[in-house]
C-alpha cells in the first residue's frame, strides 16, 4: 500500500512538471517577439522608408550629381520625423557629395560609404527613432 501510494504521488508529480513545461513552451512561441537581429520584411521597409527627392548637386572635382536616396527607418514614427526633417537631410547629404569626387562616387566602395556615413549623419539628428540603412535608387555622374 505505501509503495503504491508513493509511485501514485511521483506519478502525479512528473504529469504535472510535463503540464507545466509543455504550457511554458506554448507560451513563448505564441507571446515570443520576433529577434531584433531579424531581417525585416519588404512590406515592413518599404512601411518604414522615406524617399529623398532628387537632389543635383556639385561634386568636388567640377563633376555634378543627380541622386535620389531611399532611407530605411526602424519605426513610422522615426520616418515621420525623418519627412519633417527634409531640409536637414537634404542639407546633409549636399555636404557630404560636396566633399566627394566623381570617381569616389561612382565606385561600389566609395558609395557605400556614402551611405554608411548618411546614416550616421542622419542618426545624429533624430530622436524618435533611427535610420536602419540608406539605399542609393537612382543616381547619375557628369
Amino acid at each position: 500500500m505505501f509503495q503504491n501510494r508513493l509511485v501514485n504521488i511521483m506519478l502525479i508529480l512528473l504529469l504535472s512538471l510535463t503540464c507545466v513545461g509543455v504550457i511554458a513552451l506554448v507560451i513563448m512561441n505564441f507571446i515570443s517577439t520576433p529577434e531584433a537581429g531579424a531581417e525585416p520584411t519588404i512590406d515592413e521597409i518599404i512601411e518604414n522608408s522615406w524617399e529623398t527627392e532628387e537632389i543635383t548637386t556639385n561634386l568636388q572635382d567640377n563633376h555634378f550629381l543627380k541622386a535620389r536616396f531611399q532611407i530605411h527607418t526602424d519605426s513610422k514614427e522615426a520616418r515621420k520625423e525623418l519627412a519633417k526633417r527634409d531640409f536637414q537631410v537634404n542639407n546633409i547629404i549636399i555636404h557630404e557629395l560636396a566633399g566627394r569626387t566623381a570617381d569616389e562616387v561612382r565606385a561600389q566602395e566609395g558609395l557605400e560609404d556614402l551611405e554608411k556615413t548618411l546614416r550616421s549623419k542622419i542618426n545624429e539628428k533624430m530622436q524618435e527613432g533611427q535610420v536602419v540603412r540608406v539605399y542609393t535608387t537612382d543616381r547619375i555622374v557628369q
